[in-house]
C-alpha cells in the first residue's frame, strides 16, 4: 500500500468534503426532512399535488447545487446519457412485456383493479402520461436517486447509501398504502377481513415492496454509468403500462366485468 502522508489525506478529505464533513451530513438530513415534510403536504394538504411536486424538484436540485455536488454525483451527467437511455430503453420492453402478459392472465388480471383509480380512457391517457410523470415519478427520482443519494454518498459508502435511500423510499409510501387493503381488489381476495391487522399487513407488505423496489433502482443508477436516465423510463413505462392495460380489463365486452367494479391501477403511482 503506498505511503499517504497526513497533508495528503486531509487534502483527499477536503476533496471529497469540500464544505466539512459535518456539514455534509447536516446537508444529508436537510434533505430528509425537506421529503419528510413533502410527503405530509401532498397526503394531507388539499390542492398540494402536481405543482407542488415540479416545484419541489427543481428546489432539491438548486439546493443540491448549492450544496456543491456537480450533475455527475446528481446522477444527471450529460456524459452518460446515451448510455443511460440505452439501458431504460431495455427494461421498457421487458417491463411493457411483464404488463401484457399479467392482463391477459386471469389469475394476475385483478391486480389491476383498485378502486382508487376509476378512470376513463382518456383520465386514463392524461394521468399516465403527465399527472404520474411530472407529479410523482420526477419528485421521487429526483429526491431519492438524484439529490439524497448524491449528498449521502458525500459521508456514506456505497452500500450504506442504497440501504439508507432505499429504505426511505419504501417509508415514503406509507401513507398511501393506508386505504390499500381496502382499494385494492386482489389484496381483498386474499385477505378479505378487515381491520388494523389487515391495514398493517398492507402497509408493511408496501413498505417492503417498494423497498425492495429502490434497491434495484439503486442498483440500476450504480451499474448504468451513475445516471438517474434508466430510472425514469422504467417507471413511466410502468406506469404508462398499467394504466393502458387497465382500460380493456375494465371494459364489459372485453372480459364481461361489470363497470361499477373496474378501476385501473398502476405500480409506481401516488399509491402502493
Amino acid at each position: 500500500m503506498p505511503f499517504r502522508s497526513p497533508a495528503s489525506s486531509l487534502s483527499l478529505e477536503r476533496l471529497r468534503f469540500p464544505w466539512g464533513r459535518r456539514a455534509a451530513v447536516l446537508g444529508s438530513l436537510a434533505v430528509v426532512a425537506a421529503i419528510i415534510g413533502l410527503n405530509l403536504a401532498l397526503h394531507l394538504v388539499p390542492g398540494a399535488g402536481l405543482g407542488l411536486s415540479v416545484a419541489a424538484a427543481a428546489v432539491l436540485l438548486l439546493f443540491a447545487r448549492a450544496s456543491g455536488l456537480s450533475w455527475t454525483q446528481l446522477g444527471l451527467g450529460r456524459a452518460h446519457l446515451r448510455s443511460g437511455a440505452l439501458w431504460g430503453g431495455a427494461v421498457v420492453l421487458l417491463v411493457g412485456t411483464a404488463y401484457l402478459v399479467a392482463v391477459l392472465l386471469p389469475s394476475t388480471r385483478t391486480a389491476f383493479l383498485d378502486e382508487r383509480y376509476r378512470f376513463g380512457v382518456s383520465e386514463a391517457l392524461l394521468t399516465a402520461f403527465i399527472v404520474i410523470p411530472l407529479g410523482t415519478i420526477l419528485l421521487e427520482e429526483v429526491a431519492f436517486r438524484s439529490v439524497l443519494w448524491g449528498m449521502l454518498s458525500r459521508h456514506m459508502g456505497t452500500w450504506r447509501v442504497l440501504l439508507v435511500s432505499s429504505s426511505l423510499f419504501g417509508l415514503w409510501h406509507v401513507f398511501p398504502s393506508l386505504s390499500f387493503a381496502s382499494a385494492n381488489q386482489a389484496f381483498s381476495d386474499i385477505v378479505p377481513t378487515s381491520g388494523v391487522a389487515t391495514t398493517v399487513l398492507a402497509v408493511v407488505g408496501t413498505v417492503l415492496f417498494t423497498g425492495l423496489g429502490g434497491v434495484v433502482a439503486g442498483e440500476l443508477r450504480r451499474h448504468a454509468l451513475g445516471d438517474e436516465l434508466p430510472r425514469s423510463p422504467l417507471r413511466s413505462r410502468r406506469v404508462a403500462s398499467g394504466r393502458l392495460t387497465a382500460v380493456p380489463v375494465c371494459r364489459p365486452l372485453a372480459f364481461r366485468e361489470p363497470v361499477s367494479s373496474c378501476s385501473h391501477r398502476a405500480l409506481g403511482a401516488p399509491g402502493p
